[in-house]
Order: C-alpha cells, then structure tokens, then sequence
C-alpha cells in the first residue's frame, strides 16, 4: 500500500502567476556523524512504507523517521545506487560488488550478491554505477557493459560498450546511454540502438533527461547548460539559470516544476517556463552546497545527497520560514504588503523586501527604524510604524520620526474624522492629525491612561480598549476631540473574567476573545453576550490570542494550542482547517502573538525568528499517514540481545518490510523484553506520539507519549501480543503494527515438570499411605481390643438397661391398659345403668298407656315414648365410647371394618360388646332391643364372620 505524508505543493505551481515566494522551504540537515556514514550519497529511493533508502560510501543507509541504521557491503565500498521494486526488495551496486539486500526472518536485511550469475570473464569489475528497472527487468551498469537479469534474480543478457560508457538514465519506460564521441543511444530489444540526435550531445556529460510537454525532452549537462529536443531539433533551453552553473543532477517534481542540484551553487526549482521560484544555497537544511542526488519521496518532499551530508526540503509543507537565513533578524511582531514591498516589524526594527514578478529581492533593514516595532498601518496611502520610540512614517525607504510621543502600540483612522487618526500609546490615547499631506502629532486625549494596545472603533463612532488584566474600556470622544468619557466593563457586565480579553474585528463587527470563548457586545442591554457565530467552531472555553479576516473573509486564527483558518465557503460558511498547522505552533512568537495577511489567501505569522509565511490553497488537501513500524526488539539483561530488525517481508511477496511476524518463544530466563518503534514521517522525530499495549499482561493502549521505546520485566509465562500505534503532528494516527511472542514456563512449572511432581507426590502419598496403614492397623488392633471389651461391658449394661426400660414400659402399658379398661368398663356399665333405666322408663309409661282410657293421656305419653325411642336411637355415646374402646383394643374397631367391609354399624357394634366380653342381656340393654334380638344379631354375625358352629364367636373376636 502507497503511503502519502501531506501533498501540499499547491505553493510552487502558484508562483507560476504570483512570482518569487518569500522565504525558504522547511529543512533539516543530516551529518555524517547523525547518520554515522561516509560523507559522500549517490542515490536516494523510498519504499512503500516511507522508509529511506540511501547509497552512501560507507554502505546502504535506512532512515525511519527517528534513526539511521547503515548496512556494508561485503567488501565494505561504496554502494553507489539503490533501487527498490514493487516487492520491496532493495537493489544496490558499488564498488565490484552488486546484488540485493533482503530481510531475514528475524528482520535483518542480508545482501545477497548478483556477481556469481555472471559469467568468469565479466567478474573483474570496477564500478556499478547504475541500476535501472524497467518491465520485468532489472538493468546494472558499468563503463563497460550493462548486465540485465530477470525477476527472479536470473543474468539473461549482457550489452557491451564500446567506447565506454559515460552516463545512465530512464525516461518514459526508454532507458538511455550516453557514449564518449557516439552520443546518445537507446537500449531496445537488449542492443544499442542509435538516436539521430544523438551524437549533438556526443561531447557532453549528461547528468538528467526528462520528459518535457509532448513528445519533448530536457537534457540536462553537467558543464554546457540544459537542451531541449523537440521537432525542430536540439536547441539550447532558455531559463534564469546561469550558464555557468554546474549541474550534477536534475529531477521533475510531481507538481510538474524541476530541480536541480548543482556542484557549488546548492538547489534551483524552476518552473516549466524556465523561471526560478526557489533558491536554495544557504540555511541550516542545506549546510552543503554541492548536490549529488535528488529524490522527491511519497509525501512531495525533497530529500538531497551532499559531497558530505543529507538535506530533507519540506516541499510538501504549505509554508515558508523568513529569518535570518532568508536575511531577517529578530522575532516578528507585524508585516504589510505595500505598494510592491513586504514590510517585516521586528524587535530589531522595520525590514523590507522588493517582490518583482518571479523575483525577490535580499531582504534590507529601514533607516532609523531599530527598535521594537509593535504594527505596521496603511493610512491614507501612506506607511506609518506603532514602535517603542513613537509613531514613525516610512518615507523613501527610511523611517521618519513622528514627534510628540513616545511608546505608541498602533495607529488607526479615526472614523467619521477623515484627517485624524487615533493612537493607542503605553499611557492612553493620543491624537495625530494630516496636515499638509503629513501627520503630525496633535495631543494627549484628556480623561483615560490606561496602555492602550489593543483599540478598534465600533460603527457608532465608539473606541474599544482591551486591558489585559484589567477588563474591557468603552471610550468616547466628545466634539472637540480632546477628551473621552470612559466606561467600564468587567465580570458585573456578563463578561466571564476581567484577564486575557482581547477585541478585534471581524465581519465588520467586534467581537471580544476571553479565557472563556468569544463574546459581542449588545448595546440595547449594554451587556456582553456569548457571540454565537463563533460557537459553532470553538470549543465552549477556547481562549483566542489573535484572530485577523483577509480580503476574502478568510477568517485565521491562534489559539490555545491551536492555530488555523475558517475558510469562507460560496454559501456563507466557514470550514475549519486547523491540522497542517500544528507544524507551526512551537515556532509562533509567544510575547504578542499576531497574523498579518498579505494578499488575498496570503498571510505571514508572527514567528520567534522572523515570520512563517502560509498560502491558503483551495485545492483539496491530502495528508494520509505513514504505518506505525515495531523497528527492534531485544531481550535485556546485563547485555541485550537483538532477536527482531524490524524490516519484514510479507509472505509470499519477498517483500523486504512487512513479514508476517512468527510468533517466537522465549526462555524464562529471558524474560525481560523491549521495544523500539518508529514512524517514518520525516523531520518529525519529536512531534510523533505512541500508543502502545501488551495483549496478555495490560487492559488496553495507553496514553499517548513521545517515548519511542516500552520495555518490559519478569513477564510470567504465556502468550503475549505488543501493540503499537503512532499520532503525527496533525493527530492522524498510523496503521498499527504488532509483534506477537510467547515466554516458556520456567522448568520447574513446564508441563514435565508438573507431570514428575504429580508422579513423585502420588509415589510420596502411595509410601506415605502403606506406612500409615500398618501403623494405624498396630493402632487399631489395640484401640479395637480395649474397645471391644468397652462395648462388652456397655453391651452388658445396655442389655440390662434395656431389659429394665422393658418391663417398666411393660408395667406402664398394662398399668394404662387397666386403667383404661376401667374407664372402658365404667362407660359402659354407665351406658348400661342408662339404656336400663330408660328402657323401664320407656316400659312403665307404655303400662300406663295402656292402662289409661283418657286417649289425651295417651297421646302424650305416646310421645315420651316415641321420644324415648328417638333418643335411644340419636344417642352419641357410641361415638365417645368407640375412642376409648380402640385405644384400649389396639384400633379393633377400624381393623375390623378393614378386614370384613360388609358389616352393619349394628354387627360392628355387637362385636365391640362381645370383645368386652359382655353378656347378651348386657349388650341388649346397650344396643335397646331385646336378648332375642341379641341372639339373632349374633347368628347374622357368625354367618358375615363366615364361622363354623365349631368355631366360638367370643372367642374369634377377642382373638382378632
């Protein structure tokens, strides 16, 4: 997958119509001592994933963001190109010495030499100056022949040169050579074949060919200037670079615009008119200026190969740093574009510098001017300084003092007043008037003397003052202009601080930044009020520290820790950029922070050296990221051990980055782990953030950190997965990447381990038990001797116990049977007494009936017997008598019923009478029929009963 940084070179194609950009590119230079190799780089290339690639004559270099790594060749030359392919793998040649480096499975890039393909005669080799790839093959060049292999690492041609070669180069899928006296030819079909132009550049020491609009192309020489081919023939191109310059290389950016490194004069791009829109010879990024190679990497950036160092030129970044290597010193306060000019105030004075068409001047000092300039003002046409000394006008290229005053933050027109301006000073405010097409100091305003930095006038005609600590000042003039009525606003007023307020004016309205957000002011309530065009935008409690609208109502801001613009869109909107920014912020002067705008689209920023110069681009802006990359792990101790590289091919590919990592096994004894990891966004070593987690032993990532290393200790054994992610500077984060390990169990917890000590422990329990057995039998033997004689004689005792408890439980049921019996025996006797009597009763009146002859008598005593009867008959005392009787008989009466269901309640009765043994004139009385009716009862009773005459009835039932 293609990875881009931030595709921004908007700015160069612009300056096509625009001219000269001031200032210089962002840079960074690297020494040999930063990436400890020889001095001298011949060739530059990237892979996939961002990391550079660099010949260098002290072996192949690799930089991924952060670090440099070098890898020899075997016989330790020069490597004098490199070359990657679609699979990653990195092609290199040098000093009789070409072939392939390639990672290993621990990460490592191994070389693998090319030079035993070739054939003996061709093994004497010098110099691999070239390699080129073009289809499926891969080209190495020398002086004398030119080696072509396949893919797969195969020599399948060899072409010879003679006379001897002198350059290489590819264009357009078409590789050509360049031949003392025979010019230049092109390989086709694995021969030489001659070009008709060929030979007008015979002579000359080509160094870069470059396709150029249709069918046309530029050559560029070392020593006799740059030639263009078209159909008329090959003619001399014109550009503003000199004819003297000596080329050794010569690139096309993507933006369409060229570069080109020289041999003493450092970088030129130029534009495809031929005009130079960036010079480069003379700035901390390019401490060099003879040039070797050039390579434009992924993200647009220029990376340069000294005689001795690296350049990396952030062509890709939108902005431009104006300082002292651009010739301006100082911090920057405020800058004007004016009448062709861009005037820069600093702490060192007022700077300017001519913008003509394509070119721009050397930046030069104004007259007079030294000093702290705090703003710079067009009024009426004319250019007039706020500085530490006064008010000062720019006259013919020097500063004219303004007398008067000293101490003078910034001048403005004063509204409704079309020949005065306002001045807020370091005591309040003053007045200078035009006379005569000069300004001249009129007086002190009478009646406020606060420091007046920050002033705007609102549409009626009102003065607004900011304090910084002290809150916000509404001052009007009166009619004479020499005094102002003053009135006060603070926290009482709906302001949510009286600190940090600052007004400004926007869409031509003030608005009033506070540590709290943005607030407006509302006369009809005289209060302030949250301002609700900017909440849309801002954090509720973001603090604004400058804020400026240009021409086209772009709206550009500081605040914070954040800075950027609110892009005014075609329906009135606003759209919020603010990532490519953060680039900047460290940069930013901190004392009186400020943006100047230019030009349309156009700003400077206010920098601690100089100014930082932005271009607005309405193009839209890529900035896709680079992958996050787990560079080397190592297993410390008191030395560590390097057990992963960092470069992975996947697998199958052979590519040289990305394998798909083993998960490895590590000893216990080893089990202190660290990591090294890395982003390749260049240049940003410091400003890149990691997030990292170790899957089996933490929750989840962390929190974000600069620190490019995570160690790890006495990690138990177990599987484990480390996690890495990275942020850049503009908070995107980079594809994750992981590294997956497992530690060993220490011997005494492995698997055999365990399995002897369940073996040794079962043995230990099996000896343990076999001792405790015999020593418990002796035990028991004794304990179950004494015992049994124990339980003998509890035996002895217990039996007597038992006996006792018998009979005495025996006593007391027969004692509870007789009483029983009695009570039994009592109820029925009773029982008898009763039916007895009643039935004498029941006899005497039926004799009086009978005797009687008064029928009335008769009829009631009729009823006493009828009475009687129904007495007898609904008499419960058959109910209470069968409770006693079963608890006496064992539950006769209820067994009884069980065993034979077809009795009569009258049978079951006649039973119960007979189990008490009673006689039949007894159960006669009882049950209230007759003694022949009891003898009748018992023979049906027999017959249930299903006894024979020789069986007795008593008998059977008090047997039952």
């Amino acid at each position: 997958m293609l990875y881009r940084f931030i595709l921004l070179l908007s700015f160069l194609s612009l300056n096509e119509c625009l001219g000269q950009t001031p200032g210089l590119p962002f840079s960074k230079y690297y020494s040999s001592k930063d990436y400890n190799g020889g001095t001298q780089n011949f060739a530059i290339t990237q892979s996939s994933s961002g990391l550079i690639y660099v010949a260098n004559n002290f072996g192949l270099l690799e930089y991924d963001g952060a670090g440099w790594r070098r890898y020899p060749l075997p016989n330790s030359t020069k490597v004098r190109d490199v070359l990657l392919d679609e699979r990653g793998i990195i092609y290199t040649s040098g000093q009789g010495e070409f072939g392939y480096f390639q990672a290993d499975q621990t990460g490592i890039l191994r070389f693998h030499s090319l030079l035993d393909q070739l054939p003996e005669a061709n093994r004497n080799l010098e110099e691999i100056w070239k390699i080129q790839l073009l289809h499926d093959r891969v080209y190495f060049f020398t002086l004398e022949n030119v080696f072509v292999f396949s893919k797969d690492h195969q020599l399948l041609n060899i072409i010879s040169g003679n006379p001897a070669f002198e350059s290489f180069h590819s264009t357009n899928n078409q590789l050509f050579l360049n031949q003392l006296d025979s010019g230049l030819q092109l390989i086709e079909k694995n021969k030489l074949e001659p070009l008709d132009f060929g030979k007008s550049l015979g002579n000359n020491l080509i160094v870069g060919i470059i396709s150029f609009a249709s069918n046309q192309k530029l050559f560029f020489t070392r020593d006799q200037g740059i030639f263009r081919l078209n159909s008329v023939g090959m003619l001399p191109w014109q550009t503003e670079l000199s004819n003297k310059t000596r080329i050794n290389k010569a690139i096309r950016l993507k933006n369409g615009n060229i570069a080109i490194g020289t041999q003493s004069d450092g970088i030129f791009i130029l534009n495809e008119n031929g005009e130079i829109i960036l010079k480069m010879n003379n700035n901390p990024g390019l401490q060099n200026k003879a040039v070797l190679s050039l390579f434009e990497d992924i993200s647009g950036n220029l990376w340069v190969g000294h005689n001795n160092g690296i350049s990396l030129i952030e062509l890709s970044l939108p902005f431009r740093e104006i300082d002292q290597y651009s010739g301006l010193s100082g911090s920057g306060y405020d800058a004007d574009f004016f009448d062709g000019k861009l005037y820069y105030g600093t702490n060192n004075g007022l700077a300017v510098q001519q913008m003509n068409g394509n070119t721009a001047s050397q930046i030069q000092k104004i007259e007079h001017s030294s000093g702290q300039v705090y703003s710079i003002s067009e009024i009426h046409n004319k250019l007039f300084l706020g500085h530490n000394d006064g008010a000062y006008e720019i006259i013919d290229g020097q500063a004219k003092s303004i007398d008067g005053v000293t101490g003078i933050w910034k001048l403005q027109p004063l509204r409704d007043h079309h020949n005065m301006v306002i001045g807020g000073s370091y005591n309040g405010l003053v007045l200078f008037e035009f006379k005569d097409d000069k300004l001249k100091f009129v007086r002190k305003i009478k009646g406020f003397n606060e420091s007046s930095r920050l002033i705007e006038q609102d549409n009626d005609g009102h003065i607004w003052m900011t304090h910084g600590y002290k809150g916000v000042y509404k001052l009007k003039l009166n009619a004479t202009l020499d005094a102002v009525e003053v009135s006060y606003y603070g926290t009482e007023a709906g302001l949510p601080t009286n600190l940090l307020i600052s007004v400004y004016k926007i869409n031509n309205r003030l608005i009033f930044t506070t540590e709290y957000g943005m607030y407006s002011f509302d006369p009809q309530t005289d209060r302030f009020e949250k301002d609700p065009f900017f909440s849309q935008y801002f954090p509720q409690d973001f603090l604004l520290t400058s804020i400026i609208e240009d021409p086209l109502g772009n709206v550009f801001y500081i605040g914070e820790g954040e800075v950027g613009v609110l892009e005014k869109q075609i329906n009135g909107t606003y759209l919020k950029k603010h990532q490519i920014f953060n680039k900047i912020i460290p940069l930013l002067n901190d004392d009186l922070q400020n943006i100047s705008p230019i030009k349309a689209n156009e700003i400077l920023f206010a920098a601690k050296e100089g100014f930082i110069w932005y271009r607005l681009d309405n193009n839209n802006q890529n900035t896709p990221t680079f992958p996050t990359m787990i560079r080397s792990v190592y297993l410390t101790g008191a030395t560590d051990s390097l057990i992963s590289h960092g470069s992975y091919p996947k697998k199958g590919t052979g590519s040289s980055e990305e394998l798909e990592k083993e998960n490895i096994s590590i000893p216990y004894s080893a089990r202190n782990i660290r990591f090294e990891f890395s982003n390749p966004i260049p240049n940003n070593e410091n400003t890149t953030q990691f997030q990292f987690w170790l899957e089996g032993l933490e929750k989840d990532f962390g929190e974000w950190t600069t620190k490019r290393d995570r160690g790890y200790t006495n990690l138990r054994e177990g599987t484990y997965t480390f996690h890495v992610k990275s942020k850049n500077i503009y908070g995107q984060i980079g594809e994750e990447d992981r590294y997956s390990f497992s530690i060993q169990a220490p011997w005494y917890r492995s698997i055999l381990a365990y399995l002897t000590y369940v073996l040794l422990v079962g043995g230990l329990l099996v000896l343990f038990q076999k001792r405790m057995d015999k020593k418990f039998q002796k035990k028991t033997a004794k304990i179950t001797s004494i015992q049994r004689e124990v339980i003998e004689q509890k035996e002895t005792a217990l039996k007597d116990s038992h006996e006792e408890i018998e009979r005495l439980k025996n006593e007391q049921l027969h004692a509870e049977i007789k009483s029983k019996n009695k009570e039994l025996a009592s109820a029925t006797m009773h029982l008898i007494n009763k039916n007895g009597f009643i039935d004498h009763v029941k006899d005497h009146v039926a004799t009086v009936v009978k005797k009687s002859k008064n029928q009335e008598v008769k009829n009631e005593l009729q009823k006493v017997i009828q009475s009687i009867d129904k007495n007898m008959a609904g008499d419960n005392d058959w109910e209470q008598f069968e409770i006693h009787f079963d608890q006496v008989h064992g539950d006769f009466v209820n067994r009884f019923k069980n065993q034979f269901e077809d009795l009569s309640p009258q049978e079951i009765k006649l039973s119960a009478y007979l189990r008490m043994n009673l006689s039949s004139k007894e159960i006669a009385h009882l049950m209230n029929i007759s003694t022949r009716g009891i003898e009748i009862a018992r023979y049906r009773l027999r017959k249930k009963l299903n006894l024979n005459r020789a069986e007795n009835l008593q008998e059977f039932i008090l047997k039952f």
